[in-house]
């Protein structure tokens, strides 16, 4: 087992120092440079920010250099904001990404379980074909897509929930509904399947025989048993949503940290690029080392791999 955890462990540091060094250097072949916005300046001022910055050096210097800060945990200063290091503002994104995130999971799982469950209990018949054509709305139109026709249509004729903003309960809904939709769908198509399955297993008919009522049945037999899928995803799925808001965020003015992403490439800014790419990195590897880890530990049915014990 400790050697299976190393290995995985091993596995994802070296992901992360793909992901780092791809990033850094086809960050480098953007068209131009950090310093455009700020007009035309002298060339001794451009000369001077660029070795502030490191610019002037080789790029595999630039690299090395860049490695050794990220090791003692520093992202660099941002070559646009004038008052935050790229720390700072992943510090004060993180909260405000990681809510959107967590309550979309919520949603998400709620919902997608319910909407499962009721189409295998309604197989073939109205209920059944109105889950999946919800489902099938859901898995095809990107989130941003339904963000803008709920700014357009919801938020933008209606007094409760405002177009962009975020801070309040009502600022939240909006962006929240349109990030969960897609994973909502694969969870309601997933747990349709399972159901499905589970109800037409042998445990099942036998407990409707004994007399025990079908209310009973679905709640403590068949919906216990075909939720092991949905339990088995979750971690890719919060991990997905943790990191997939990018647009969103954007999109209603979310000061995220998948907002300063989109911000920094706008602005050509590098250190923000490889800051927030980074973390962004480190934080999807982490959750899928940690969910393949629990696998083994709840299911110890699964095999590690090369037979490691």
């Amino acid at each position: 087992m400790i050697k299976f955890v190393l290995k995985r462990i091993g596995m994802g540091v070296a992901t992360i120092f793909v992901v780092i060094t791809l990033t850094f250097f086809l960050m480098h072949q953007i068209p131009g440079n950090p310093f455009a916005k700020e007009g035309k300046m002298p060339p001794e001022i451009y000369e001077n920010l660029q070795e502030k910055y490191g610019l002037n050096k080789p790029l595999s210097e630039q690299y090395v250099v860049y490695l050794k800060n990220l090791a003692q945990g520093d992202f660099g200063e941002s070559m646009v904001s004038k008052t935050e290091t790229v720390n700072e503002m992943i510090g004060r994104g993180l909260p405000v990404s990681g809510r959107l995130g967590i309550q979309a999971f919520v949603v998400a799982m709620f919902f997608g379980v319910i909407l499962g469950s009721i189409a295998a209990l309604y197989q073939n018949k109205f209920p059944d074909y109105i889950m999946m054509i919800i489902a099938l709305i859901g898995i095809s139109v990107p989130s941003f897509v339904m963000g803008s026709v709920f700014i357009q249509f919801i938020a933008k004729n209606s007094s409760i929930f405002p177009t962009s903003g975020w801070g309040t309960f009502a600022e939240t809904v909006l962006p929240t509904i349109a990030l969960s939709l897609m994973p909502l769908a694969s969870t309601a198509r997933l747990m349709r399947s399972s159901m499905l399955e589970v109800l037409g297993q042998d445990y099942i008919k036998t407990a409707k025989s004994k007399g025990i009522k079908k209310f009973a049945v679905i709640m403590n037999h068949a919906i216990r048993n075909a939720i092991l899928p949905i339990v088995s995803q979750m971690g890719t799925t919060l991990s997905t949503l943790l990191t997939g808001s990018f647009v969103i965020e954007k999109l209603f003015g979310i000061p995220g940290i998948g907002s300063f992403f989109v911000t920094s490439i706008y602005n050509r800014d590098y250190t923000l690029i490889m800051g927030t790419t980074v973390f962004y990195a480190i934080l999807l590897v982490a959750m899928l080392v940690v969910v393949d880890i629990l696998y083994v530990v709840i299911d110890p049915r699964i095999k590690l791999a090369g037979g490691d014990k």
